[in-house]
């Protein structure tokens, strides 16, 4: 136990470091505050969710001592216990029944990528909610803190010019929020198991990353989502938030399909690099794997295609 609040504190540290840098301005003080939760899912993998719980803690006090009580609460909701969750569900398990290696039940990957999407809705949604609760309060706030960073940018914008801008970004940067944040948990998520692994103290094995399925009611909450981000006011921006940070949950399954189908196949390398590449030059080809994750949820894609291939040769 002495070493779990041990590696809890340090962690938290480390955290509250991270977190902290952004505070220098500079591009790579952007890149370690996007990696803040990573000590505290290394601490949640490697040792035990308790630890990650003490990290989470420990970094929030010590931010709130330097900066203010007010960053407690706001660091503690909004990266401290989302980082906890994801590691305690990441080390969920049950027997089977059967005899090693297959004796225990992990909790499958695909429902942690919900997850990681659920609780990246649920920060951007907190952090509306902290800016007031009405539609022009958290609106209201959002423009003038805009308007503010433009104008020391570009002082001399014109005003038409600006205000269709402004109105173009306060509906767009929540959304694109809740993306962004999906897209660090599942690679704060990646990269904790990956130096657990390598340092030797992951319990659970290395699962089948372009298998992963998601859990049954993920459709239905997406679809939902998406319906409702067509209602007024914050409830739709809400669900809206919501809605975004699960299709992009969908992307990220259509790269595990399109991971799974391409196996085996020539040019196979070219094929993943350039599908990545186009992500980062286009953009938009994004959409693409979306439609091609919620396909594979209704039509089986992979499966069809396992079963034309047929079982593997032996040696293969």
């Amino acid at each position: 136990m002495v070493q779990v609040v041990l590696i809890g504190i340090g962690a938290g540290a480390a955290t509250a470091l991270l977190f902290a840098s952004v505070a220098s301005g500079s591009l790579f003080a952007v890149l370690l505050f996007y990696l803040a939760p990573l000590p505290i899912l290394i601490a949640a993998l490697g040792w035990s969710h308790w630890a990650a719980l003490i990290a989470a803690v420990v970094a929030s006090g010590g931010l709130a001592a330097v900066f203010g009580p007010f960053l407690f609460l706001a660091f503690l909701i909004g990266i401290g216990l989302p980082a906890w969750w994801l590691g305690y569900l990441a080390l969920l398990a049950r027997p089977t029944g059967q005899p090693p290696p297959n004796d225990m039940e992990w909790y499958p990957v695909g429902h942690l990528v919900v997850w990681c999407a659920i609780v990246g809705a649920f920060v951007v949604i907190a952090a509306i909610v902290g800016m007031g609760l009405g539609d022009e309060g958290f609106r209201g706030a959002l423009r003038r803190g805009l308007e503010r960073m433009i104008r020391m940018r570009a002082p001399a914008q014109p005003a038409p010019d600006l205000n269709r801008l402004l109105d173009f970004l306060v509906l767009a940067l929540p959304a694109a929020a809740a993306v962004l944040t999906t897209i660090t948990n599942v690679i704060n998520l990646w990269l904790a198991a990956r130096v657990v692994e390598i340092s030797g103290g992951m319990n659970r094995p290395r699962p089948d990353l372009a298998a992963m399925q998601f859990p049954s009611y993920a459709p239905l909450l997406t679809a939902a989502a998406v319906a409702g981000s067509f209602l007024p006011g914050v409830i739709g921006t809400a669900a809206g938030v919501l809605g975004a940070a699960l299709l992009m949950a969908y992307a990220i399954l259509g790269f595990a399909v399109l991971h799974h189908i391409t196996r085996g196949m020539r040019g196979r390398l070219f094929l993943l690099g350039g599908a990545y590449i186009a992500i980062l030059v286009l953009g938009w080809t994004l959409l693409l794997m979306m439609l091609l994750g919620i396909a594979d949820t209704f039509l089986d894609i992979r499966g069809r295609v396992a079963r034309r291939r047929g079982p593997p040769r032996p040696g293969t």
